[in-house]
């Protein structure tokens, strides 16, 4: 008790505890053990920019953003409203997603395509139609690159607004090189492999998206009412509020949110800066593991 390190490493270790067990689930430690110490091939080497953008403490902003910018489609989120259960499980859908994206990142290269298997027979099963009777299907390549390319330009965005070491020009363009592999994996078309495909792709999009009940009421539980104890509110809104502030602005009227750039500037963004930082500092670092380098 001496020690004058003692408090600070003991709330550091709780925080760190919390926000992983939130994001990676009871069974995260073991998972992420596993993930990073099997040896064998993976589908991307230590240096690849995947693995610097999907390791930082900005993918949690960038995740709720992508969340948002997703459900402006009205066939995808018809999907995830009528079979992903987020409201009534949203922790384990965010555990699944997150173990997917490390299994893929940093994982085996068998274990990356057991978990690509995995989530192509899921997608296989669900299909439905809109309240406006439009058909749609999980596996089709066409939402499927919606998605992805609403993924990689969320996590981009955040990466290069609050990581720790924002990626280049090149880099980012590498990213999405990189990226594109999982995407093809998955069954996406023709996934956008630099920045100029990506906002070309993107912008493609454009007349089909829009507001509906289903996509509104997923933004205020995503916003206003997570399930989140008292605590944890406030850290929450930060990250929420940094998400909206990455939004286009095109994105955000029909989901009913604000547009202040200046405020944003001024008062959101260091928010943003803080959170991630304080993240970054909290959670523990990964395993490592003796042997070849990975993607060899």
């Amino acid at each position: 008790m001496d020690d004058p390190a003692y408090v600070p490493r003991t709330v550091r270790q709780r925080l760190g505890a919390g926000l992983f067990g939130r994001v990676a689930g009871p069974d995260g430690p073991a998972t992420r053990a596993r993930i990073h110490t099997t040896p064998g091939p993976r589908w991307f080497a230590p240096d690849d920019p995947v693995r610097r953008v999907h390791g930082d403490a900005s993918m949690f902003v960038g995740g709720l953003r992508a969340l948002l910018l997703q459900s402006l489609h009205p066939l995808a989120m018809a999907a995830v409203a009528a079979h992903s259960g987020y409201r009534g499980d949203p922790w384990g859908r965010l555990q699944r997603t997150s173990t997917f994206l490390a299994v893929t990142t940093f994982g085996t290269a068998a274990d990356a395509e057991a978990a690509v298997a995995r989530v192509r027979g899921v997608h296989a099963r669900v299909e439905g139609v809109t309240a406006a009777g439009e058909r749609y299907r999980a596996s089709d390549p066409h939402l499927l690159t919606w998605v992805h390319a609403t993924e990689v330009d969320s996590f981009l965005r955040a990466h290069l607004r609050y990581g720790r070491d924002p990626l280049d020009g090149a880099g980012c363009d590498a990213y999405l090189d990189s990226a594109a592999r999982v995407a093809l994996a998955l069954g996406a078309e023709n996934p956008p492999r630099s920045r100029r495909e990506l906002d070309r792709c993107i912008a493609s999009y454009r007349s089909e998206l829009r507001s509906t009940p289903e996509a509104l009421e997923a933004a205020r539980f995503i916003l206003l009412r997570p399930p989140l104890p008292l605590a944890a509110r406030a850290p929450y809104a930060v990250l929420a509020a940094n998400a909206i502030a990455l939004l286009p602005s095109w994105a955000r009227a029909p989901l009913h949110l604000p547009y202040v750039p200046r405020f944003e500037r001024a008062f959101v963004a260091p928010t943003g800066h803080l959170i991630t930082r304080t993240i970054r500092w909290a959670l523990p670092a990964p395993p490592t593991r003796p042997g070849p380098a990975d993607g060899e």
